[in-house]
């Protein structure tokens, strides 16, 4: 089966179906739209369908014989008590390992997040991926029902979750000390935020994330290495300020923005993955850990 591409797709539908994921357009403000653009037997609903992930084919298959992986909890006081999340490490390591955190987009805990902490720890990193939505049962195996918990988290505790992970990563026995943290869409955001939250941390690096206040940038110390969507208008609209703050600040920055991508480019479980770009920005990511952790 001929797999699906956002070329594939009139540009006003992804719109649409950016704003139902961000919670801008409800399911059924979606179908009502996209309905606009059904034809050839295609409907609202097969569009929608179409769109979502599909978790069928991992990068790194959860059996994977050369990582041990596995479910861990962290105390969380000032949060939600505990943080529960996917550990990954690499089954021979040998010695202390640095440590990434990887924060999910607005759905928690799925499959292809999973799949994004074996690909850290085949790179010889400790790598774990906390569950935003674990005070609420946790990710419920369902995107749209995923989607629909999120708003209902206390997002004060839950950024509070994810300082504490970094703070028990930074402490695991097997552990160096050093943390950086990778985060997509929200958990970009998540990401940027924590760069202003802890001068402990080594790197952050947000893909396509909401951008922190401008009078918390003075706060960074991390070196930072963000990837945008040269197609993401609503994240690149905040770009300028975030910019001259950075340089303002003196903050240690790289920024890529990757021409005709769609917002989500790096998740290669739905059609919005560009293949180029996300190899582009992985690559990046990897050598940007490597240099700042090790």
């Amino acid at each position: 089966m001929t797999r699906l591409t956002a070329a594939d797709f009139d540009p006003e539908v992804l719109e649409l179906f950016d704003g139902y994921v961000h919670g801008r357009l409800s399911r059924r403000d979606f179908l009502v739209r996209a309905g606009r653009y059904a034809a050839g037997g295609v409907t609202a609903a097969t569009l929608l369908a179409q769109l979502s992930p599909s978790f069928a084919a991992p990068l790194v298959t959860p059996a994977d014989a050369r990582l041990k992986t596995g479910y861990r909890e962290f105390p969380s006081p000032q949060g939600y008590g505990t943080v529960h999340g996917y550990l990954a490490v690499p089954a021979n390591a040998k010695g202390k390992l640095p440590a990434i955190l990887v924060v999910h987009e607005n759905r928690g805990l799925n499959p292809h997040i999973e799949d994004i902490a074996r690909r850290l720890a085949l790179e010889g990193f400790i790598a774990y991926a906390p569950d935003a939505l674990f005070p609420l049962g946790g990710y419920p195996g369902d995107e749209d029902k995923a989607r629909a918990l999120f708003p209902k988290l206390d997002q004060a505790k839950t950024r509070a979750d994810f300082v504490a992970a970094a703070h028990a990563l930074a402490t695991l026995p097997q552990a160096t000390g050093k943390v950086g943290v990778v985060g997509f869409c929200w958990g970009g955001g998540i990401a940027n935020y924590l760069a202003t939250q802890l001068p402990e941390l080594a790197a952050a690096v947000p893909f396509y994330g909401s951008q922190p206040a401008a009078a918390d940038v003075a706060r960074i110390h991390a070196p930072l290495l963000i990837h945008d969507a040269g197609k993401d208008e609503r994240i690149l609209a905040g770009w300028p300020a975030y910019e001259a703050a950075l340089k303002a600040n003196k903050v240690d920055y790289q920024h890529y923005v990757y021409a005709g991508a769609e917002h989500g480019f790096n998740n290669d479980t739905t059609p919005r993955y560009d293949e180029a770009a996300a190899k582009l920005a992985w690559a990046r990511t990897i050598a940007f850990f490597k240099e700042k952790l090790i």
